[in-house]
């Protein structure tokens, strides 16, 4: 065998003699990370590493606001502001855990954490019920990383350099391209066909048909195939690594994952479980919400090296963020989620509502026809954050008037208020009010 090929076997996470050693004393020696930093200065860096930390102190904002039964709208932004710093650090560990492992278990490893903050918030809103916020903060990470960031990447970019240069993204676009096509279908069968337009309930979100269900279940299984292969490819396709100094031990790494893991687990349930309260006492929809602010929540330090990447000129190492973002929640978090709502008995789908829809092919449409030239300047980005802005826009309007505090409707000369709200309990009295013309009755 020849020592290119020893080399590569053993620079894949093992070492001379660690065969020979027995399992308990390997796992003892990973517990003392021997040769790797110590666990004091493992969880210093993890600690004192970024300015984002000092955001933690909204965690035990969100534990507190949410057992003492605070204000709902302070629990929604107590919870908020935690996960973001909480992003970052699962993010970190996430990377420093992948140095000692090598590209396979690397891979591995990223792909299942990368979009970890997705699939938490998702897993809570689905066990909640809350298929909207599932479905719109799925579409919403998407547009974010796709118009927000690379828009803003190329807009900074411009500032500095005049013109970016990049190589073709291939498989990726395309990829993008398919996983639009796919969320194309189901809203196509629901509003053209006969099967798809039955509905059995006021809210056909609750209650899809059996041809809408089959249709999702199926094309999740078909994209999580298609993520494997896209996963394999890219694994195939690496030529070299960089080699990267670790700041933390790999057991020091590990066990931060998991307690950062937990503790986001909580902030989301408590943010997932103030949003239908927050958005009944509040003028704010649950579209806004879903596709603007849960996105940035999980996101926020991926956007931060994106934009920080394209200042420096590396414009494929912010498309590869961007781009390859959105195909993981598209292709892994999305069809993930319509799984577990298998599983426990949610009845998600991949039926967008129409709005969803159409803004996420043009969307798609117009990073492809940006990207297929190989440049990036100012303008490009610019023109991506116009689309994202008019987005948010339509996502602020998008008030449902039930959600209202005060709702005023006018029929014949009646008008409806709303008069109480019980603590917790979402149930609402109305009563008709009259106006000062009609007869002085009041109608319950």
């Amino acid at each position: 065998m020849s020592s290119s090929e020893s080399t590569r076997l053993l620079g894949n996470g093992g070492h001379t003699g660690h065969k020979s050693l027995p399992f308990a004393r390997r796992i003892v020696d990973c517990m003392k990370g021997e040769g790797e930093p110590s666990w004091e200065e493992s969880f210093k860096f993890f600690i004192f590493g970024t300015w984002l930390n000092i955001l933690l102190v909204f965690v035990p904002l969100s534990f507190i606001s949410h057992n003492m039964n605070w204000d709902v709208g302070l629990v929604f932004r107590f919870s908020f502001m935690a996960i973001v710093p909480l992003s970052k650090l699962l993010g970190e560990a996430t990377d420093q855990l992948s140095v000692k492992l090598g590209e396979t278990m690397s891979g591995l490893l990223n792909a299942s954490f990368g979009n970890a903050v997705e699939i938490i918030i998702g897993v809570a809103a689905l066990l909640n019920s809350q298929l909207r916020i599932v479905q719109t903060s799925m579409i919403g990470s998407i547009l974010s990383n796709i118009l927000l960031v690379l828009g803003c990447s190329f807009l900074a970019g411009g500032l500095y350099h005049r013109e970016g240069i990049f190589n073709g993204t291939g498989a990726q676009a395309c990829l993008i391209t398919l996983l639009c096509i796919t969320f194309v279908v189901p809203a196509a069968y629901a509003s053209t066909t006969d099967p798809g337009k039955e509905t059995y309930c006021s809210n056909p979100d609750e209650c899809p048909t059996a041809g809408l269900l089959f249709i999702s279940r199926g094309t999740a299984i078909l994209l999580l195939g298609a993520y494997c292969a896209y996963i394999w490819f890219q694994a195939l396709a690496l030529s070299e690594t960089d080699e990267t100094e670790p700041r933390m031990g790999t057991a020091a790494a590990g066990v931060a994952l998991l307690l950062v893991t937990v503790v986001i687990s909580f902030c989301a349930d408590y943010l997932v479980t103030s949003i239908e309260e927050t958005t009944a006492r509040y003028p704010i929809s649950k579209a806004f919400i879903g596709v603007i602010l849960l996105p940035i929540v999980g996101n926020a330090a991926d956007h931060v090296t994106a934009v920080w990447m394209a200042t420096k000129n590396k414009y494929e190492l912010t498309i590869s963020i961007c781009i390859g973002s959105s195909i993981q929640i598209a292709c892994l978090v999305v069809p993930l989620l319509v799984i577990i709502g298998w599983i426990v008995d949610q009845p998600l789908t991949l039926h967008f509502h129409n709005f969803e829809t159409i803004v996420f092919f043009v969307s798609v449409c117009l990073v492809n026809l940006l990207l297929m030239d190989g440049k990036a300047n100012y303008l490009e980005g610019l023109m991506l954050l116009t689309l994202y802005s008019v987005i948010g826009l339509a996502c602020k309007s998008l008030v449902d008037p039930s959600n209202h505090i005060l709702i005023t409707i006018s029929l014949g000369g009646l008008k409806y208020h709303r008069l109480h709200r019980r603590h917790r309990i979402h149930k609402y009295w109305y009563r008709l009010v009259p106006l000062p013309h009609l007869d002085g009755h009041e109608y319950v």
